[in-house]
C-alpha cells in the first residue's frame, strides 16, 4: 500500500495553508524548468503534504506562463499522489453564487498557448481524459468542504480560457447558453491534462467570484469585484484543505478509477524507437512504465 501525500495547487488569493507541521520551502528542480514557485512540505494530522502556488508568491505569473508541466512534475517527485487544484472562477450560472465552490468534473478547453502534453516525438502517448477529474479525490473535497460550512456543488463544466483579458459578453453567452458551462476559469487547462500524463488523482475545485459577464443584473466582471471576493474565498479554501487529511487515509490503496494507472495502454511508441533524452526527462511522470527505459 502506497503512502498518500496530497498536493495542492494553490490559485488566485490562496498563497499558503495553515497548520503544516515541520513545514518548510523547498526548490524542485524539473527537466521542465522551474516550477512557480518554491513548494512548501510539511504534515498535517500526520498525512504529508506539499503546497505550491499556481501563480507564484506574490502573483508573478499570468495564466499563460503558468509553467504547468514543471510543476505537475515537481509535486510527483516529491511523491505527491492527490492534487487538489484550487481555483478562483466566474459562474454561468445564478445558482452558483460568488463565495460557493463547485467540484469541477469535466472541462472544455479554449486554451492555445500552452505546452499540453509531457510527451510528443520520441515517446508519444495518448491517454484518455473522458473523466478527467477523480471521483474519489472529489468526494473527499466534498465531504471536507461540507464540514467547513462552504456552499459547495457537485460536478460541472468548467470552461478553460487562455485570458488573461475576461470574456466579451457574447462569448460569456456562448459558453453559457450554447454550450452548458457551468464555471469559466484560466488555469483549469492543461494542468487536469498533465495530472493524469503523470497519473496523479486529481480533483478540482472552483472558487466562485463573480458571474463572468452574461448576467443582466450584475456589472461585467473586472479585477476589483474579483479581489473584493477572493479573500473570503481563501479563507474558505484553507478550511477545506485542513480538513483534507481525515477523509484520505495515510495509506493508499489503488485509486478505484484508474488515475494512478493511467499510463497503462498509453504509450505506442515500440520501446526501441523511443529517443533516450526524451525517455530521461519523463522518469518522475512516466519511471512506473518505462522502468529502465527511463533510467537511462
Amino acid at each position: 500500500m502506497a503512502q498518500t501525500m496530497i498536493g495542492v495547487i494553490g490559485g488566485s488569493g490562496l498563497y499558503e495553508i495553515d497548520g503544516l507541521e515541520g513545514a518548510h520551502w523547498q526548490d524542485v528542480p524539473t527537466p521542465w524548468g522551474a516550477a512557480s514557485d518554491a513548494i512548501l512540505t510539511g504534515t498535517l494530522e500526520g498525512v504529508p503534504m506539499a503546497f505550491l502556488p499556481r501563480h507564484g508568491r506574490g502573483h508573478v505569473h499570468a495564466p499563460s506562463t503558468v509553467p504547468y508541466r514543471a510543476n505537475i512534475d515537481a509535486l510527483k517527485r516529491l511523491g505527491v499522489t492527490d492534487v487538489i487544484s484550487v481555483s478562483a472562477c466566474g459562474s454561468f450560472r445564478e445558482a452558483l453564487a460568488p463565495g460557493d465552490f463547485v467540484l469541477v468534473d469535466h472541462y472544455i478547453d479554449r486554451t492555445i498557448a500552452r505546452e499540453k502534453s509531457f510527451f510528443g516525438p520520441g515517446c508519444v502517448a495518448h491517454v484518455s481524459v473522458a473523466h478527467p477529474t477523480c471521483a474519489r479525490l472529489s468526494d473527499a473535497c466534498e465531504r471536507a468542504a461540507r464540514e467547513a460550512g462552504i456552499t459547495v456543488h457537485r460536478g460541472g463544466t468548467y470552461l478553460a480560457m487562455e485570458g488573461p483579458q475576461f470574456s466579451t459578453v457574447a462569448e460569456s453567452r456562448l459558453y453559457r447558453d450554447v454550450w452548458g458551462c457551468d464555471v469559466i476559469g484560466m488555469t483549469g487547462m492543461p494542468e487536469a491534462k498533465l495530472a493524469r500524463e503523470a497519473e496523479l488523482c486529481y480533483a478540482s475545485v472552483a472558487m466562485i467570484t463573480d458571474y463572468d459577464s452574461w448576467h443582466p443584473d450584475h456589472d461585467t466582471v473586472d479585477i476589483s469585484t474579483i479581489i473584493a471576493t477572493l479573500g473570503a474565498n481563501a479563507d474558505k479554501g484553507r478550511a477545506l484543505v485542513r480538513r483534507l487529511p481525515a477523509g484520505l487515509a495515510s495509506g493508499r490503496a489503488c485509486c478505484p478509477h484508474g488515475c494512478d494507472r493511467a499510463l497503462d495502454a498509453a504509450l505506442v511508441t515500440a520501446p526501441e524507437r523511443r529517443d533516450p533524452a526524451v525517455v530521461a526527462r519523463l522518469d518522475a511522470v512516466a519511471g512506473r512504465v518505462l522502468g529502465g527505459d527511463a533510467a537511462g
